[in-house]
């Protein structure tokens, strides 16, 4: 299948590994467009065929207010390929992350797509249901990890097909676990062919950007804060989107693996101390949004998404600065048209 307007966005700060090549081959395969975000550590350029490398120059000159917003050294700037694909016409984003290589389940999705629903509320461990090894994605709450080994039995109706906008493919290997799994339990994991999941309302896990799809409907909810840790942005973002697509009728849907993760060196517990924010904020962030009144329908996406940061900001969960550029952000889709 070939999905019209693919565009794929990677951040990095390395020259081309052995897993962004084989991206590229895909790219290639597929006619997808292939968006890389440089930082100011990292290379001039990136030699793929059909890469547009965004240097710190180039992001700086682009038509938008945000990129000369965004801290440098923070995967935050990866909104700037976000805006890039936007602004080229994008009809579908798939986002991933530098040592992620994609494997032969990896294809392009379509927004249409049948799912087991997930309607038990609270907080619904992925991993369970697709692997019977002891672990939980970033960012799932320390307190409910154990109870969540039994969620699977429960909550799983009948497949059904819905639209969703977002959805998050597994990885294989080294999957996104946070740095407590890694430091007591790290192994590698591969998780079984099962199908889809759909988290309807109410239902919560965290997502991260390594194997993510994203279609139009939902591209305001791509915004990555910049105010937190590197190795929260994604997970509090992952929160925001989730409140907020259930104001447009559908789930959050994850697939089983896609990618195989060959996982960048890493100081564990270094990852443990930009964690921390999370293990302490994460499920008084969910009940604040939760707790939010927001607007049904695609045509308040927008204003959503701003309520959630503005909620945030009250809460103390994110500093005020963080407002300034979720509206940069807002105002520079609308230049996109």
């Amino acid at each position: 299948m070939k999905q019209e307007n693919l565009y794929i966005v990677v951040t990095t700060i390395q020259p081309p590994t052995k897993a962004m090549r084989q991206l590229g081959r895909v790219a290639q395969k597929h006619g997808a467009r292939f968006v890389v975000v440089g930082d100011k550590k990292g290379p001039a350029e990136f030699p793929l065929p059909q890469v547009e490398f965004l240097s710190i120059d180039a992001q700086l000159k682009m038509p938008f207010s945000l990129p000369g917003l965004l801290p440098m050294g923070h995967y935050a700037r990866k909104n700037t390929g976000y805006l890039a694909a936007i602004g080229q016409g994008a009809t579908c984003i798939y986002e991933t992350d530098d040592d992620n290589a994609p494997t032969a389940r990896w294809k392009p999705r379509a927004r249409e797509i049948s799912v087991l629903p997930v309607r038990q509320p609270g907080w619904c461990n992925v991993y369970s249901y697709f692997s019977e090894k002891y672990l939980w994605p970033r960012g799932f709450p320390l307190d409910d990890i154990a109870a969540s080994r039994r969620w699977k039995s429960k909550g799983i109706g009948k497949a059904r097909v819905l639209s969703a906008p977002i959805q998050q493919g597994l990885a294989d290997g080294s999957p996104d676990v946070d740095a407590i799994w890694r430091l007591v339990l790290d192994e590698d994991i591969r998780f079984k062919a099962r199908p889809s999941l759909g988290l309807t309302r109410g239902a919560w896990c965290p997502f991260n950007s390594q194997s993510t799809w994203w279609w139009p409907e939902a591209y305001p909810l791509l915004y990555l804060p910049s105010y937190c840790t590197m190795r929260v942005a994604d997970i509090w973002r992952s929160f925001v989107a989730q409140r907020c697509v259930w104001e447009l009728g559908s789930a959050m849907v994850f697939h089983t693996a896609e990618v195989f993760q060959d996982r960048n060196a890493h100081r564990l517990l270094r990852d443990f101390e930009d964690e921390v924010p999370g293990y302490l904020n994460n499920t008084a962030l969910c009940a604040t949004l939760e707790a939010l009144p927001l607007k049904p329908g695609p045509e308040a996406v927008e204003e959503n998404l701003l309520q959630c940061y503005k909620a945030l900001v009250r809460t103390r969960i994110l500093p005020d600065e963080e407002l300034p550029l979720v509206e940069a952000w807002l105002a520079d889709l609308k230049k996109t048209g």
